[in-house]
């Protein structure tokens, strides 16, 4: 019997996902969760306008979308105070950095990044064969510095720096950002992935010029704006660089439900505002809830929380698996010494209640 033939790549790749998907969880365990906190998603859901557009544009959804997503890239250009053509839409920013790695990433390429961030990122370069360097966090933050240093040490082609942070959920200065960039080597790209950047405080979002060709931003409407099913994320960048992807990326890849939902989430700034004053209220619960345990919260930039358990790994994975035991989905980050924390996003009342009463039974049984 034959078998296909892989190329070396793949073939010496192993065969692993990013993340174990709360559904994966749910099926391994017998029992759906009783609070779903874990994956980053934003619970409080779309603007109900968006779930009406989505609705409308069901009864076409037998006509292909449209791959140029030409009003939702003209209405972000708006929103943005840049030109259609600095804007790309994709299938969520997982999707977005695929194409930027296919685009820049050739066997033996070295890219740099943190070690302990959004391992995606890392998957897809080691998907085209790069070669990753990794930079350790600096007081719970990831160090720009040091990134754009290890680049030039190494002669990177792309450097993976997200503000804010995940899984950490600390932010950098958009000011701050902009200078370092001072640093950066002559055709080294800096990926800026700024997924939560909605939740951040002002001053976060880096004020650099669209036409910079340095940089490369990308965000998304999985998180503020509730849509992570829907996969709609977009990059912002140089005309040249985003005309670039045209080259490779997936034309027909954005659905029309999901464009037509977008565009009207973009539109509901209102909503967003509800939905940022919810995630507000939610993350100061789970800080107070951490300190009532003995815990520590982490200060967050996002829509989750870090919480310190104040000891090492073994023991933060213990609490992490009580909370999943009791039906209460977290995770935890993957690289010491953030792995002493486990990561809480924000949810509903009831969902942040169910934390509460369930925490401290989990402390006291592995105390």
């Amino acid at each position: 019997m034959t078998t296909p033939r892989y190329t070396p790549l793949v073939a010496s790749l192993p065969s692993t996902v990013p993340f174990v998907g709360p559904e994966v969880q749910e099926r391994d365990r017998g029992a759906p969760f009783r609070a779903r906190l874990g994956a980053n998603e934003n619970v409080f859901g779309p603007s109900p306008k968006a779930l009406d557009a989505m609705r409308a544009e069901a009864s076409e959804i037998w006509k292909y979308p449209d791959a140029s997503s030409y009003d939702l890239r003209h209405a972000l250009a708006a929103h943005h105070g840049v030109a259609p053509e600095n804007i790309l839409v994709g299938e969520g920013i997982d999707g977005l950095l695929g194409y930027l790695a296919r685009l820049l990433i050739a066997p033996g390429d070295a890219v740099v990044t943190s070690d302990g961030a959004y391992p995606t990122f890392s998957y897809h370069v080691a998907g085209y064969g790069g070669t990753l360097h990794k930079v350790p966090y600096r007081d719970d933050h990831e160090d720009l510095p040091a990134l754009i240093a290890k680049a030039a040490e190494v002669d990177a082609k792309l450097v993976y720096f997200a503000n804010p942070d995940n899984p950490m959920a600390s932010w950098t200065r958009g000011q701050d950002v902009l200078a370092a960039l001072e640093a950066l080597p002559d055709g080294t790209l800096l990926l800026l992935d700024e997924a939560y950047i909605d939740f951040a405080p002002e001053g976060t979002a880096t004020p650099i010029e669209i036409e910079d060709p340095r940089v490369i931003r990308m965000r998304t409407f999985s998180k503020a704006y509730g849509m992570a099913g829907a996969r709609v994320g977009y990059a912002m960048g140089t005309r040249d660089l985003i005309r670039s992807f045209d080259k490779i990326r997936n034309h027909f890849g954005m659905n029309r439900a999901a464009q037509a939902g977008a565009l009207a989430a973009l539109a509901d700034q209102e909503y967003l505002a509800t939905t940022l004053s919810r995630v507000a209220q939610a993350r100061d619960e789970i800080a107070r809830i951490a300190a009532a345990n003995g815990l520590t919260a982490l200060p967050s930039a996002a829509n989750f929380v870090a919480v310190d358990c104040g000891r090492d790994a073994t023991y933060a994975k213990a609490v992490l698996d009580g909370l999943v035991a009791r039906g209460i989905f977290v995770r935890m980050p993957f690289v010491a010494p953030q792995n002493r924390c486990i990561r809480i996003s924000c949810g509903r009342p009831q969902d942040i209640a169910l934390l509460a009463e369930e925490l401290p039974k989990v402390l006291a049984e592995i105390s």
